[in-house]
């Protein structure tokens, strides 16, 4: 066994023990493991306690910091750098080889992660690309800060990104990200991303901060084009035939297809909140 990464790897959970065993399996590489439970009430809990992670248990009040800035700031790692990884998202070997060659001597504050992406069963090679800045250093920022309080009930950071002091790199290697609990739970689970992405864009759009300096640049011109009629189709045409998400099959025009409708609804709900409707919901 080489030295273990100079890495905790923090996999923010509730209710995964159709996915923990996996993930967990795969990070023996990795100085430190924590499982950051939010009230499980399935095997969760014991199956990271019988895979060596460390259990630290979180109940969110419903305001400022989530799951993720709550550790951050309560239970700072310490080794040079955290991962945070979900559930369902794996590494290999071939990952953990490229953080072994590279962090020893980057000057970088954290770096972009793509996953590839499995749906219906099958592997998508082609069509949107997903990716995200979860492995930074520990002291070089945290997720960005929206006030949320009354309207969200997800205890966790989900779209909101890291603010770091520093460059940022990009990984080559991909994880997997594979969620085996099916597609009525992807279905409800974008139906509650759609209702946070809506409160937020209707937040942003009301306070006049849609060129805010701590959102990316595709975060700016995302939030500036909910609600457009030409983003759902824009979207599929994109992924589906620039991008090659035909070569997926059946898989590919299904997620393609589905992920524009995950726009459509954004747009629909941030309608319904600026005509008042859907405040207090």
């Amino acid at each position: 066994m080489p030295d273990r990464l100079p890495v905790t790897v923090a996999i923010p959970v509730r209710n995964e023990e159709r996915n923990l065993p996996a993930c967990l399996a795969r990070l023996a590489r990795f100085e430190r493991v924590v499982v950051i439970d939010s009230k499980s009430t399935d095997r969760t809990r014991e199956i990271a306690l019988g895979n060596g992670a460390e259990v630290i248990d979180f109940v969110w009040d419903g305001r400022f910091p989530k799951k993720r800035n709550w550790f951050l700031r309560h239970h700072a790692p310490a080794t040079p750098w955290v991962l945070f990884l979900d559930a369902d998202e794996f590494v290999d070997d071939a990952f953990c080889d490229e953080l072994t060659r590279t962090l020893p001597a980057t000057s970088h504050a954290g770096f972009w992660i793509r996953y590839d992406t499995w749906f219906l069963g099958k592997r998508l090679r082609h069509g949107d690309v997903n990716r995200k800045l979860a492995l930074f250093r520990v002291g070089a920022g945290e997720y960005e800060r929206i006030e949320e309080d009354r309207w969200s009930h997800l205890d966790m950071e989900i779209h909101e990104h890291p603010i770091l002091e520093g460059t940022i790199g990009e990984l080559t290697c991909q994880l997997d990200h594979r969620d085996d609990r099916g597609l009525e739970h992807w279905l409800r689970k974008h139906n509650d991303y759609s209702s946070w992405e809506a409160q937020r864009t209707a937040m942003l759009r009301r306070e006049g901060r849609l060129a805010d300096p701590g959102l990316t640049p595709r975060q700016r011109r995302k939030y500036r084009s909910i609600g457009a009629c030409w983003l759902p189709a824009a979207y599929f045409l994109d992924s589906y035939f620039r991008r090659g998400g035909w070569m997926d099959g059946h898989a590919g025009f299904a997620y393609a297809f589905l992920k524009a409708c995950y726009f459509w609804e954004i747009g629909l709900k941030v309608r319904e909140l600026e005509r008042g409707a859907g405040h207090g919901r």
